[in-house]
């Protein structure tokens, strides 16, 4: 796989460098809040990042007036529903909630090429230690059970040759379903497929993020976190978070006809 690190930061650093929007509050009520995370975005303060300013739970904070507690996160370069709770006690519900997975997430992607039209990938992942924040982890720890489910929505190939073995160019748009949560679990999933997601500069192929750069100004990982699934920790009633798209998403949709498929 042909990773150009030197040219995929770039992706990094365009949709790091965010304005000063406010955040898009999805949902509210007096014990939850839920966002629109931005691709880009941390979801809190790290001492790896301190040259950030801009974090997900102090704009949540800031924005509903109190403090709220992460309850699951989402990687940086992963936009979509992030949920908070307003107090401890109900962090802690959700929390169990989904270590029981008994929340269901579901994700859109773009990846490299066509995959079947539905299938499971189940393939245990082994620990992914952090250069920094994971220094003193131990790192014999055995691989850990790992499960995606997936759909394909919609299908574009493309008259360009991105790839010196074929003539045009093969995408996919994906729902993506996760049973379990490990760390990274949606990227290194699809790479082990052999479909790495756009514009994923940890696990992606350079070829194909530098040409949808180039050819759609699409500076980001095609990874979304479209709907979030639960029972309501306090009400018990069903709550069914969605968060839309943001334009670079938006104009991939419409520039491969993909809007009525993306659709949750």
């Amino acid at each position: 796989m042909d990773i150009e690190s030197g040219t995929d930061s770039q992706l990094d650093s365009q949709t790091d460098n965010q304005t000063d929007n406010p955040i898009e509050i999805i949902y509210e009520d007096e014990h939850l809040v839920a966002i629109n995370k931005e691709a880009g975005l941390l979801v809190h303060r790290s001492w790896l990042d301190k040259g950030e300013t801009r974090f997900a739970m102090q704009l949540t904070r800031d924005a509903v007036g109190c403090h709220v507690f992460p309850v699951h996160r989402l990687d940086r370069p992963t936009s979509g529903v992030l949920l908070f709770s307003k107090s401890s006690a109900v962090a802690r519900s959700l929390t169990e909630a989904f270590t029981e997975h008994k929340v269901a997430k579901q994700y859109l992607a773009v990846v490299r090429g066509f995959m079947p039209e539905k299938g499971t990938v189940d393939y245990a992942l082994s620990f992914k230690p952090d250069a920094i924040a994971d220094k003193f982890a131990d790192l014999d720890k055995p691989a850990q059970e790992a499960v995606t489910h997936w759909q394909s929505l919609a299908q574009i190939e493309l008259p360009f040759a991105v790839s010196k073995k074929h003539d045009t160019s093969r995408y996919s748009l994906m729902s993506l379903i996760p049973e379990t949560g490990r760390k990274h679990q949606l990227r290194r999933h699809m790479r082990h497929l052999f479909h790495p997601i756009v514009g994923d500069t940890s696990y992606g192929d350079g070829r194909h993020n530098k040409f949808f750069r180039a050819q759609y100004d699409c500076t980001r990982m095609l990874l979304h976190a479209q709907m979030l699934t639960l029972d309501h920790p306090v009400t018990g009633e069903p709550l069914v978070l969605t968060a839309g798209f943001d334009d670079q998403w938006n104009r991939i949709l419409q520039e491969f006809s993909w809007v009525d498929s993306a659709k949750a």
